[in-house]
């Protein structure tokens, strides 16, 4: 399938947006980031406009021609079935591929929901939750959850330069965000080196770099 100018919505410091740009830079698929501001006037995701883009009022949305498609994993898979070339973000091999898909999962699944946005102000605003307590809370699920991943690279032959082989596949699109969470979250990344040691060569790879969040076009300006 021949590229047309896709588009993301997105916001600069959202992880599940940044799983998408990188896996965009690594497919080297050009797009065009339509900011979605989560906190300003109460969260442009909440405005009848965005909701009828995405019900669930989230983000990432990718918009691929007259395609709509949700949900960060669901966008990358999307993205690595509907265009060949670049990085191959999941393996050839089945038992690779469910290596992948787990290690992502441990992400997108029981991580980052725990500790997102939406939650965090939940808690603050239905338990009047004070802002340190919230930060123990998202730093335990990162601590809980990073302890199973690290054990899970450390233990595995699979494991190579990146968490699966010699390329980045999905589980490092996951990877690589979380860990700017945790680094945001004050978690020290002591326990986890194998994790610390995969970021550092995911940072070198320039589909990484060019998706940061300081690196987007609604970042604020220093």
């Amino acid at each position: 399938m021949a590229a047309e100018r896709l588009k993301l919505y997105g916001y600069w410091r959202s992880s599940a947006a940044y799983r998408v740009r990188i896996a965009l830079n690594l497919k080297g698929l050009p797009y065009e980031i339509l900011p979605v501001h989560l906190t300003e006037n109460g969260g442009m995701q909440h405005t009848d406009a965005y909701r009828k883009i995405n019900p669930q009022e989230m983000i990432p949305v990718l918009i691929d021609g007259e395609r709509v498609i949700r949900q960060s994993i669901a966008i990358v898979e999307y993205l690595e079935e509907a265009y060949e070339g670049g990085t191959k973000l999941l393996p050839t091999a089945i038992r690779d591929r469910a290596r992948v898909r787990c290690l992502a999962q441990i992400v997108a699944c029981d991580i980052h929901p725990l500790g997102n946005l939406r939650v965090l102000q939940y808690l603050e605003r239905e338990f009047n939750t004070p802002q340190v307590e919230r930060e123990r809370w998202a730093q335990h699920w990162i601590r809980e959850g990073f302890a199973a991943f690290e054990q899970l690279l450390a233990d595995n032959p699979s494991t190579g330069q990146f968490c699966e082989g010699d390329e980045p596949t999905l589980a490092d699109v996951c990877l690589v965000p979380q860990v700017y969470n945790a680094r945001r979250w004050s978690v020290d990344m002591t326990p986890f080196p194998t994790i610390v040691r995969i970021d550092a060569e995911c940072a070198k790879v320039p589909a990484f770099a060019n998706a940061r969040p300081e690196n987007q076009p609604d970042a604020p300006k220093a």
